[in-house]
Order: structure tokens, then C-alpha cells, then sequence
């Protein structure tokens, strides 16, 4: 095996050069959509949460605000789709509570609450990273969210995750975005199209560029096709 100092510098450039973030696939247009949609949001579940509460509740609002970036900015994933976003968040509210009244140590209760939220999501298909930090704010919400006990999982998480997917649903469809994403069982589906021409990662980023985020890399797609495409021809040569 060969371990000069010329490889291990090679190794740390290409470890580095991956750290330089790619330039993201998407249209000006989009950004507008997702920073005009994720303020909007905001702004109506804060106030709707200080209605509701009688205060602005300022301990929500970082969960809430990662949930905005997903559902307005990369409204076509699967993180950011309704299920993922109530069920992800209340669920990961339910794990919090119920941990923070069985184990007193913080850090230990942080540890198991964002384990247990992130099962729970995986099982119940509902995978929604800001589920981490609401399941942590169950614990560290302070004597507040501490009094509230599971009534915490009602308001503000429940209330505040369904608010923001309506607005979601609403913003992204008069923006002729589809959300929710995913075509339903009796949707037409688009049909397999033979490639005869070999894509490139250009024309990929390209693609990419004249339609929603997507949260895969250019990169990324292009390994999938190869292996779909390989997938393919092992299927058709096994029914030969």
C-alpha cells in the first residue's frame, strides 16, 4: 500500500476541496418563493402562538424557523412534506416531555429524547430534522415549558407545525409549486424514458436549475441514474 506524503497531501486536498460548497441548482424566482413564504409563516405562527399563549414564546421560534426553511425552500422534499412536519415535530415534543419526567440529568435526557424522536419519526415515515431541537426544547424550554408538561405537545408544537403546513400548502400552491410533493397512488406518473444520450453532470445542474430545490447534489443524481441504469440492463438481461 502506498502511503508517500504525496498521496496523504492528495488525500487532505480532496478532504478540504470538499468542504467549498457547490453552487446550489436554483432559480432566483425560488429563492424570492422560499425567503417571501418562510417570513410570511413565520410571522402568522408567532402571532397566532401570541394569541394563543398571551406572550411570544421567543423559546419556539428556532425550531419552528428551521421547520419554515424546509417547507418554503426545499418544499419538494421528503423532510418537508405535511406528515413530516406535524408528525415529525409532535412527536418529537411527546419523546421530549416524556423523557424530561423520567430522567432528571439534563444531558442524559437530551441524549435519549433526540434517540427516541428520531425512531419514532423513521417508524412512522415523518423524518423532520427540526424534530431534534423541539425534542430538546421539551427539556431545556426552561420551568415554563417544565409546568406545562404535555399540554407543551399540544401548544404551541402541534398547533404551531399545523398552522405552518396550511400556510405552507397555501403559499407554495399559489406559487405553482405542487406541495404537498408526492404524486397520490391515482396520479398519472411520468412515464420511462429511454436515454440514448449520456448525461453529464452540466446538464443535470442545468435541469435542476429551471425547477424546485431538490436536497440532492448534482453528483449524487448522476451516481443513482448509473446505478439505475445498471439495475435496468440486469433486469432486461435476466428476462432475455
Amino acid at each position: 500500500m502506498n502511503n508517500s506524503p504525496c498521496t496523504g497531501r492528495h488525500a487532505v486536498r480532496l478532504f478540504l476541496a470538499r468542504l467549498w460548497p457547490h453552487p446550489l441548482a436554483v432559480s432566483k424566482k425560488h429563492i424570492f418563493f422560499a425567503s417571501l413564504g418562510a417570513g410570511s409563516g413565520l410571522i402568522l405562527t408567532s402571532l397566532l402562538s401570541h394569541w394563543l399563549l398571551g406572550e411570544l414564546n421567543l423559546w419556539f421560534i428556532a425550531p419552528v424557523g428551521a421547520s419554515a426553511v424546509l417547507l418554503f425552500g426545499v418544499p419538494a422534499s421528503p423532510l418537508a412534506q405535511p406528515w413530516a412536519v406535524v408528525g415529525g415535530n409532535t412527536l418529537s415534543a411527546l419523546a421530549g416531555v416524556t423523557v424530561s419526567q423520567f430522567i432528571p440529568h439534563p444531558a442524559i435526557a437530551m441524549g435519549v429524547a433526540a434517540g427516541l424522536a428520531i425512531l419514532l419519526m423513521f417508524k412512522l415515515r415523518c423524518l423532520h430534522p427540526p424534530g431534534g431541537a423541539v425534542a430538546l426544547t421539551a427539556i431545556l424550554g426552561g420551568p415554563t415549558v417544565q409546568q406545562m408538561g404535555y399540554h407543551f405537545v399540544l401548544t404551541p408544537v402541534l398547533i404551531n407545525s399545523v398552522t405552518l403546513a396550511l400556510l405552507a400548502m397555501l403559499f407554495n400552491n399559489l406559487a405553482g409549486r405542487r406541495y404537498p410533493h408526492p404524486l397520490a397512488p391515482e396520479e398519472v406518473k411520468p412515464e420511462p424514458v429511454a436515454m440514448p444520450v449520456p448525461l453529464t453532470r452540466a446538464d443535470l445542474h442545468q435541469a435542476l436549475e429551471a425547477g424546485e430545490l431538490l436536497d440532492i447534489d448534482e453528483d449524487d443524481l448522476q451516481a443513482l441514474l448509473q446505478r439505475a441504469e445498471l439495475i435496468a440492463q440486469r433486469r432486461q438481461t435476466a428476462s432475455a
